[in-house]
């Protein structure tokens, strides 16, 4: 694989500059214009957001370098089945739109502790804040950028300690001075350049390979199948089906980096007409990420490492003067990430644990300055992990993202289930899954990826079984717990919170009907090859 840094021209140092120029300009213009009040700005961008900025940085939450590595490493390795966990999605995305969101905004809260703690005291809070820290530290920010590490590795050769360090600093920034009102804003930029940069790679090598249906003749059929037999090794259709969704609530649902900006949307509406637009954005998927992968496998088959795949596209179809835009795709989907990661960090720090535990009198001046110390301390910390996981062996780079968030969410999708679908959830087993249970999940995880790794203990199950099967079991245990109790302390309906609950417009419904509709045709159309 050749370096790209050898090929650069003056015109792609140009790209370069211009791009980090106008992303300096948008970012400045969010971060420093009027406001109303400064933490909101921080945290929730004034509740400013609509649907498409809420989209597009949702999007550019998920879109993380992870997603150029691995959904290219997978499309070289088995075809398209990894799509399952962007279109699969859309049900889940459903779930938020619908289900959730109308709560969270109804009961106007800023994190999701916050949005327990009021259903079930501060205790539930507590243990959800560091509970919600630890999966942003790990989930996002320290996977986010140790794909992003990889791929400076690949291209400059430098060491991942090093190559991880500068990236985060200059991720950090934005969120340091902007929030999330300077990182919805950049998002939004950045998406349209990630898909204009994507799709340009995707054309070129279907004009390599002589077209859509030369790619199919000269690939596998069962590469085009979402739905794999249940012998499939790698992705069994009822891994998928059973294991996905308990990472998907947790991811969609629950989690602090996704959630938070539909927490900061204008109203009801555009927040779920941004969820929405999330979803179709997830279509482009196939064409944008894993179509790179398979193209790959036609164009220059037995790569050493299918990680390889989406920079060995590039350095060998990209001409003189398109590599600046490589690189400025890879700047792009980073600073998303993790810019976004370490505003849900900085937000749920800040007002979950020091101005509810710490300093409840704290002044908005220093709120903003314990925020902006702990997107320092996330940036430190998340190197340390990063390492971590540097030396991980046996699984490839997708399977490394998909087993960890597998291992993370069982708690989290097990407790807001039950809060928001059954009322008789007590405070016990909400807090007993929440930490004793948290325990015995990222117990199990991490004795399959290190202790005992499933590549030379094969007595293993697929990891997203494992995933299920540790979700059904918290779910027993808790539904045991609040039946059991014999001094239940239940949730109290708030009825302020319940009469500001509104039900979806029409828009929303249409959005989401026509949006369903497609996701059924792909699903029929990708089948049965």
């Amino acid at each position: 694989m050749g370096n790209i840094v050898e090929r650069l021209t003056n015109l792609d140092y140009i790209i370069v500059i211009a791009y980090l120029v106008i992303l300096m300009i948008i970012g400045y213009r969010a971060s420093f214009s009027k406001k109303k009040s400064e933490d909101e700005t921080l945290f929730l961008a004034n509740k400013s957001l609509n649907w498409s900025s809420i989209g597009f940085n949702m999007w550019g939450t998920n879109v993380g370098p992870s997603m150029l590595l691995a959904f290219a490493s997978i499309g070289y390795s088995t075809g398209i089945v990894a799509v399952n966990f962007d279109w699969y999605a859309f049900i889940f995305l459903f779930l938020l739109a619908i289900v959730f969101a109308p709560k969270y905004l109804a009961a106007k809260v800023s994190t999701m502790p916050e949005f327990m703690g009021n259903r079930y005291g501060d205790s539930t809070q507590n243990i959800l804040a560091w509970y919600a820290l630890v999966k942003i530290l790990i989930s996002w920010l320290s996977l986010g950028l140790f794909a992003g590490g990889f791929l400076v590795r690949q291209i400059l050769g430098i060491p991942m300690w090093q190559s991880v360090t500068v990236l985060v600093a200059f991720a950090g920034l934005f969120t340091f001075f902007g929030g999330l009102k300077a990182i919805a804003k950049v998002n939004v930029f950045q998406m349209i350049l990630l898909i204009a940069v994507s799709l340009s790679l995707m054309l070129l090598g279907l004009s390599k390979v002589g077209g859509i249906s030369a790619l199919y003749a000269k690939t596998p059929h069962h590469f085009w199948n979402l739905v794999q037999p249940a012998s499939d090794p790698k992705y069994p259709w009822y891994a998928i089906l059973l294991g996905y969704p308990v990472a998907a609530v947790a991811f969609f649902c629950t989690d602090q980096s996704m959630v938070q900006s539909v927490l900061g949307a204008k109203n009801l509406k555009q927040g779920q007409l941004g969820v929405s637009f999330i979803g179709w954005l997830k279509i482009l998927s196939l064409p944008l990420f894993i179509g790179t992968g398979i193209l790959c496998y036609v164009l220059f088959p037995g790569l050493k490492n299918p990680d390889e795949a989406y920079m060995t596209m590039v350095t060998n179809l990209f001409p003189p003067g398109m590599n600046g835009l490589v690189i400025v795709v890879l700047i792009a989907v980073l600073v998303g990430t993790i810019g976004s990661s370490l505003n849900s960090l900085s937000t749920v720090f800040t007002m979950d644990i020091y101005v509810k535990k710490i300093n409840p009198q704290a002044s908005n001046k220093k709120i903003i300055s314990i925020g902006r110390w702990s997107v320092v301390a996330g940036c430190i910390f998340a190197v340390i992990v990063v390492l971590a996981i540097d030396n991980i062996k046996g699984l490839n780079l997708f399977d490394v993202f998909q087993s960890v968030l597998g291992f993370i969410a069982p708690p989290l999708s097990v407790v807001f289930l039950l809060t928001v679908f059954w009322k008789k959830t007590t405070r016990k087993a909400v807090n007993f899954t929440l930490s004793i249970g948290s325990i015995l999940s990222l117990g199990i995880g991490v004795t399959y990826l290190w202790i005992l790794p499933s590549n030379k203990f094969p007595f293993w199950p697929h990891y997203l079984m494992l995933s299920f099967f540790i979700f059904a079991g918290l779910l027993i245990i808790a539904i045991l717990i609040s039946l059991l109790d014999r001094s239940p302390s239940i949730y109290t309906v708030n009825e302020e919170h319940q009469a500001n609950i509104e039900k979806p417009a029409k828009s929303v419904w249409i959005s989401w009907i026509a949006l369903a509709i497609v996701m059924v045709a792909l699903y029929i159309f990708f089948n049965g090859h």
